[in-house]
């Protein structure tokens, strides 16, 4: 279809990559529990435009240039890492009254989505190495394929974060009743993201 290989199997890869936990699912559950549906709306496409902005940089060849020069790598490995490390931290020390670690001025939703996700390893990894594999060479329409793909992915990605979005925002209902859950959820988030910047510096 457009020149992807097996469709199916592609979008069955990209409700299995939005599955997984992650800073990108962080950002959108952070963004609605402070600024209900519409601030995770706003996370949500900031996600979206992060997505776009990482495929369509594999397209312009950037997974080669990555791959011919492992120090350039690294040096995103590293900036992902300490960015995420740095969000974990400050959820972990963050005190009663102390400001948001996600911003939570509406104009910031956006924004914080997008840089989450620009650097969130998992989809580094997927968009840099995993993402080539379903274009077929024999197949391919050229802007047609990529177009399609970038076309999926968005509403594969808007669909899963309206969700995701709704969901949280009725549990924020409740959690605001007993301020102690949404503290310790809050510092179980801060360690999840320390986990994702030390497992990403690690790696090789």
């Amino acid at each position: 279809m457009f020149g992807i290989a097996d469709y199916g199997a592609f979008v069955a890869a990209i409700i299995l990559f939005l599955a997984i936990p992650g800073p990108g699912n962080l950002a959108l559950i952070t963004s609605t529990g402070k600024g209900g549906v519409r601030a995770g709306l706003a996370a949500a496409f900031g996600v979206i435009a992060g997505d776009q902005v990482l495929m369509w940089a594999a397209v312009a060849g950037v997974a080669a240039l990555l791959a011919a020069y492992p120090a350039a790598f690294h040096a995103v490995q590293w900036l992902g890492a300490a960015y995420l490390a740095w969000l974990g931290f400050k959820m972990l020390t963050a005190k009663p009254g102390d400001a948001p670690v996600l911003r939570i001025e509406p104009r910031h939703y956006f924004k914080q989505g997008a840089i989450i996700t620009l650097l969130n390893p998992k989809a580094i990894v997927f968009y840099m190495a995993f993402f080539p594999l379903f274009v077929d060479p024999a197949r391919h329409q050229g802007m047609a394929t990529f177009g399609v793909m970038a076309a999926t992915i968005a509403a594969l990605t808007f669909l899963y974060s309206l969700i995701v979005v709704l969901l949280t925002h009725h549990l924020a209902e409740r959690m605001r009743a007993n301020p102690a859950i949404a503290r310790a959820l809050e510092r179980l988030a801060g360690v999840f993201l320390i986990g994702f910047g030390v497992k990403l510096a690690i790696s090789r």
